[in-house]
C-alpha cells in the first residue's frame, strides 16, 4: 500500500507547501506555526485521499499489485477506501480548527478576504473529481493536469493564504510556471508506463495528445516556465528573488533533448529522463523556497 500511496507525491506536496508558506515571511507577515502545521498536515491527507482514492476506483480489470489473488485484491481495495475516508474526515476536522483558531474566514460580503476557505474547498473538490466515477478525471485524459494543479497550485496557494490572509502576485508569478513544470513531469511518467496505459486502455493525457503532438507540448510546458521566470523582473520583482530558478535551467535542457531523441527513435532511458523531469520541478521549487527562507 506503501507505492500505491505514492510517497513521492506527498513529498512533492510538503515541497510546494513550504514555497508558499515562506512567501509572505519574504513580504513582512509574521509567522503562524499552527496555521502552517495545520495546513501542512490537511494538504498531505488530502494528497495521501487522492492517490488511495483512485486506487479504490480503478477498473477491475487492471491489477493493484502484481500476483495478487482476488481476495488479496478485494483486501487491499477495502483498506485503502477506509484510509482514504478517514484522511478526507481528518481534512474537514483541520479545516474546522483553522477556523476557531482565527486562521481561516469564511467568504462573506463582509468578508470577502475567505480565500484560504475557498481553495481548502476547491482541494477537496479536485481530490473527489480527480478519483471518483462518474467524473474521475484520471480515467478521461486530465489526470495529470489535476495532479499538476493540486500540486503546484493548489497547496502552495492554500500555505501562502493562511499566512498572508490575501493574495499576491508575486505567488502567482511562480505557481504558473510551477504548474507547468509539474504537469511536464507528470507527462514524461506518461511516456514510461505508455505500454501498460495501451493494453488497460488508460486514458491518460499522452494517449489523448498522442506521441506527435504531446512532444511538442512537453517542450512547450518547459519552455513558458522558463519564460515566467525570466518575465518576472519586468513584472516589478527583484531577479534576485527569481534567480535560483535558473539553477535548474541545464537538467532543463536535458529533459527537452533526452525526449526528443526518444521521439526520433532512440533507445530510452526511462530512469534517466524520469529523474531529470523530476529534478526540474523539484529543484527548482527547492531553491526558490530557500531563498525566500534565507531572506
Amino acid at each position: 500500500m506503501l507505492k500505491l500511496s505514492r510517497p513521492l507525491h506527498l513529498l512533492l506536496a510538503a515541497l510546494t507547501y513550504t514555497l508558499g508558506a515562506s512567501i509572505p515571511a519574504y513580504l513582512g507577515k509574521p509567522f503562524q506555526p499552527v496555521a502552517f502545521a495545520l495546513g501542512l498536515a490537511g494538504v498531505l491527507l488530502a494528497q495521501l485521499c487522492m492517490a488511495l482514492l483512485a486506487e479504490v476506483f480503478r477498473p477491475h480489470n487492471e491489477p493493484l499489485v502484481e500476483g495478487e489473488t482476488p481476495q488479496q485484491k478485494e483486501t487491499l481495495r477495502n483498506s485503502m477506501l477506509y484510509i482514504s475516508v478517514a484522511a478526507l474526515t481528518v481534512t474537514v476536522f483541520i479545516i474546522y480548527l483553522l477556523y476557531i483558531n482565527q486562521a481561516l474566514v469564511l467568504p462573506s460580503l463582509r468578508e470577502p478576504q475567505g480565500g484560504a476557505f475557498l481553495f481548502l474547498l476547491l482541494s477537496i473538490i479536485l481530490v473527489l473529481a480527480y478519483a471518483m466515477p462518474p467524473i474521475r478525471l484520471a480515467n478521461r485524459g486530465f489526470g495529470e493536469l489535476a495532479l499538476a494543479a493540486h500540486i503546484a497550485y493548489l497547496i502552495p496557494s492554500i500555505a501562502f493564504l493562511l499566512q498572508a490572509g490575501e493574495n499576491h502576485r508575486l505567488l502567482t508569478i511562480l505557481v504558473f510556471p510551477l504548474t507547468a513544470l509539474a504537469l511536464a513531469y507528470f507527462l514524461i511518467l506518461n511516456f514510461t508506463t505508455f505500454t501498460a496505459d495501451q493494453k488497460y486502455q488508460r486514458a491518460t493525457l499522452l494517449r489523448s495528445l498522442t506521441w506527435e503532438r504531446a512532444v511538442p507540448f512537453h517542450h512547450s510546458l518547459v519552455s513558458f516556465a522558463y519564460s515566467m521566470f525570466a518575465l518576472a523582473p519586468l513584472l516589478g520583482f527583484s531577479f534576485n528573488l527569481i534567480w535560483p530558478a535558473f539553477l535548474t535551467l541545464p537538467f532543463a535542457v536535458l529533459q527537452i533533448i533526452f525526449l526528443h531523441h526518444i521521439s526520433l527513435g532512440g533507445k530510452p532511458n526511462w530512469t534517466l529522463l524520469t529523474v531529470t523531469a523530476l529534478a526540474v520541478f523539484g529543484l527548482t521549487t527547492y531553491f526558490l523556497t530557500l531563498t525566500f527562507w534565507l531572506r
